[in-house]
C-alpha cells in the first residue's frame, strides 16, 4: 500500500487529488455537535494543499436515498474544514454535475474543494457493479489522483471508496495508514495481558469480533446493553432491558468457550436500573436504583453498569499492555447513566499500556464528556470498520489501495 508521503515526494503541484475523507459528522439542523472526523483528515489535506496539489474532497454524510436531501448537505462539514484549514474552501452543490466540475475546474495550485454528498448519487452505494462503475468513472474524471482517507467507510463496497482506485493511482493517506498500523497492534505481535471491553446496545453487532477475541484476548469486559443478553444466558432475571432473545445460544457458546480457552469473560456485577428511559433531551433527572446483576426486578431495565461493576473492570484493565474499547457501558448521552463510560474512559487513561478507543459511540462519549483524547493511545474514526478488521474480514477500501 501506497501512502501519501510517496506521492507528495513524487510531486503533486497542480496535479488534481481526490481525497476520499469520512465528513459523517453528527448535525443539530445545520450544525456540527463533534467536528471530530474532520479534525482527523486535517493532516492529509493540509499536506497536499501545502505541496500545491488542488484537492478535491469528497464524502458521505447519513443515509439519503440516493438523490438529494437538504438535510444531508456537506455544506456544514465544508464551512469547517475551511475554518480549521484557515482557508476559503470551495464548495460544489452537486458531486459529479455541472458545480462540481465548474468548482474543480476553476481551483488553482494549493486550493481545497468540497463537492456535494457522495450518497446523493445511487451510484455510490449500487451492489450492481455496472452502476457503480459508471459513477465511479465521473468521479475519475475530476482527478488525477485518489488518496483514500475515510477509514470510516473503507469497509463498504461503494464507488468511492472501492472502485475508483482501480481507475486512478491511488495512495492511502495518514489516517488511513495510522489506523491499520494501530489495528495490527492489536492483532499481530500483541503485548500482553490484552483487554478488549465491548459495550453498545447489541449483541449481535459485535458475535464475530467476540468469536475472533476468544482466541486473541486475555479478558473479555462486556457492558452495555449487549451484556444484558449475557446475563440472560447466565440464568439471570434482566427485567425489560434491552434483550436479544434470538442470540442466548450464541452467547452460551462463546461462555463456555471462554471458560475453556483460559479467557476471562467479565460481566457487569451491578446495574443501574428503572422503570423508564432517560429524557435525553432535557436530561431531567432519572428515577433509579442499583441492583445486583442477578435481581433485577421484572419491571425495570438496566441502563448503566452499577458502582461495583465499575471498580471491577477498571481493576482488570490495571496492569494491561493493551486495551481496545468500542462500545459505551450505558446511556452515557444522560449524566445520570454516565458513570460507567465515564470510569471505563478513565481506566484507560491511567493505564499504562497501549489504549484505543475503537471509534463511533464510544469516540463519540470520549469528547462528550470532556476527556482529553490526546491522553488516549489511540482513537479510531471508525467504529465498524475497526471492528471488521478485528473480525478478520477483507475491507473493500483497504484491499483496493493495495497495488
Amino acid at each position: 500500500m501506497k501512502t501519501i508521503d510517496e506521492l507528495l515526494s513524487e510531486g503533486v503541484a497542480g496535479k488534481r487529488v481526490f481525497v476520499r475523507a469520512d465528513l459523517n459528522v453528527p448535525l443539530d439542523g445545520t450544525t456540527i455537535t463533534d467536528d471530530g472526523r474532520i479534525r482527523a483528515v486535517l493532516p492529509t489535506v493540509k499536506a497536499l494543499a501545502e505541496a500545491g496539489a488542488r484537492v478535491v474532497v469528497a464524502s458521505h454524510l447519513g443515509r439519503p436515498k440516493g438523490a438529494p436531501d437538504p438535510a444531508f448537505s456537506l455544506a456544514p462539514a465544508a464551512a469547517r474544514l475551511g475554518e480549521l484549514l484557515g482557508a476559503d474552501v470551495a464548495f460544489a452543490t452537486d458531486t459529479v454535475g455541472e458545480s462540481a466540475q465548474a468548482t474543480v475546474a476553476g481551483l488553482t495550485d494549493g486550493q481545497v474543494a468540497v463537492v456535494e454528498n457522495l450518497r446523493f448519487n445511487a451510484g455510490e452505494t449500487s451492489k450492481d457493479d455496472a452502476e457503480r462503475g459508471a459513477f465511479a468513472d465521473r468521479l475519475a474524471a475530476l482527478a488525477d489522483v485518489y488518496v483514500g482517507d475515510g477509514f470510516g467507510a473503507v469497509h463498504r463496497k461503494h464507488a468511492s471508496v472501492y472502485d475508483l482506485p482501480a481507475r486512478l493511482p491511488h495512495y492511502a493517506g495518514y489516517l488511513i495508514a495510522n489506523e491499520v498500523g494501530v489495528l495490527k497492534k492489536l492483532t499481530e505481535d500483541v503485548k500482553r495481558p490484552y483487554v478488549v471491553a465491548l459495550g453498545g446496545a447489541k449483541v449481535s453487532d459485535k458475535l464475530a469480533v467476540i468469536d475472533q477475541l476468544l482466541g486473541k484476548a486475555d479478558r473479555l469486559l462486556i457492558g452495555g446493553g449487549m451484556a444484558y443478553t449475557f446475563l440472560k444466558a447466565k440464568g439471570y432475571e434482566v427485567g425489560i432491558s434491552l434483550l436479544q432473545e434470538d442470540q442466548i445460544p450464541a452467547v452460551t457458546e462463546y461462555i463456555e468457550r471462554a471458560e475453556k480457552s483460559g479467557v476471562e469473560l467479565v460481566l457487569p456485577v451491578d446495574v443501574l436500573v428503572s422503570t423508564e428511559f432517560p429524557d435525553l433531551k432535557t436530561k431531567a433527572p432519572a428515577d433509579y436504583e442499583n441492583v445486583d446483576a442477578d435481581k433485577i426486578p421484572a419491571d425495570k431495565e438496566g441502563l448503566d453498569i452499577g458502582p461495583k461493576s465499575r471498580e471491577l473492570f477498571a481493576s482488570k484493565i490495571t496492569d494491561a499492555e493493551t486495551v481496545f474499547w468500542n462500545g459505551p457501558m450505558g446511556v452515557f448521552e444522560h449524566p445520570d447513566y454516565a458513570g460507567g463510560t465515564t470510569a471505563l474512559a478513565q481506566a484507560l487513561l491511567d493505564s499504562k499500556g497501549f489504549t484505543v478507543v475503537g471509534g463511533g459511540d464510544s469516540a463519540a462519549a470520549v469528547r462528550t464528556l470532556g476527556f482529553d483524547e490526546s491522553k488516549f493511545g489511540h482513537i479510531s474514526t471508525g467504529g465498524g470498520a475497526s471492528l471488521e478488521y478485528l473480525e478478520g474480514k477483507t475491507l473493500p477500501g483497504l484491499a483496493a489501495l493495495e497495488d
